[in-house]
């Protein structure tokens, strides 16, 4: 046996869960200019049939899923240059946020999969209903993933507890 200097180091779960944070709350005017962005990246990628700017759009959620901001180059762009410029942030609560943002990694990385297996118009439809959902929450500040969790949350789907700053978007019990 060793020495608590010579045994090997493991990570920490408080270490750990750090790691794969997600900013709890989280600016709106950030996640909406994120959303603007993939709007554009994915928009370029319909219009040029790029399937890599899919896989990017595919891995830039999933950076955003795993690691909050803290990796995502247009999170960051989004967090750190431009969202300053508008003021004061708008806080709001962040699970919700990284449900869609779940959604978003799960309609990409499905869209990349059916494009690299030659089933193009289904990927495109997948890739076009990105744009809309990322549109609403760009230009409308409707973010359809937070209202999926609203209704999974107040059907029991998804405990109160990970979410308690949800109560105010939660819609009421029937």
């Amino acid at each position: 046996m060793g020495t608590p200097e010579t045994l090997p180091r493991t990570e920490s779960p408080s270490r750990l869960r750090s790691f794969f944070a997600f900013p709890n709350p989280v600016n709106e005017y950030a996640a909406r200019i994120t959303a603007g962005l993939v709007v554009v990246v994915a928009a370029t990628a319909i219009a040029t049939g790029s399937v890599w700017l899919v896989a990017v759009i595919a891995i830039g959620f999933w950076l955003r899923v795993l690691f909050g901001p803290r990796i995502s180059p247009l999170a960051l762009l989004s967090v750190k240059v431009l969202a300053p410029r508008l003021g004061k942030a708008k806080l709001v609560p962040g699970p919700p946020k990284r449900f869609a943002q779940g959604i978003g990694a799960a309609l990409s990385t499905v869209a990349a999969v059916l494009l690299a297996a030659g089933t193009a118009t289904a990927g495109w439809i997948l890739i076009g209903v990105l744009v809309i959902a990322a549109s609403l929450e760009a230009f409308a500040g409707f973010c359809l993933g937070c209202r999926i969790f609203a209704v999974l949350q107040s059907r029991g789907l998804i405990p109160e507890d990970v979410c308690e700053a949800c109560n105010n978007i939660t819609p009421a019990r029937r």
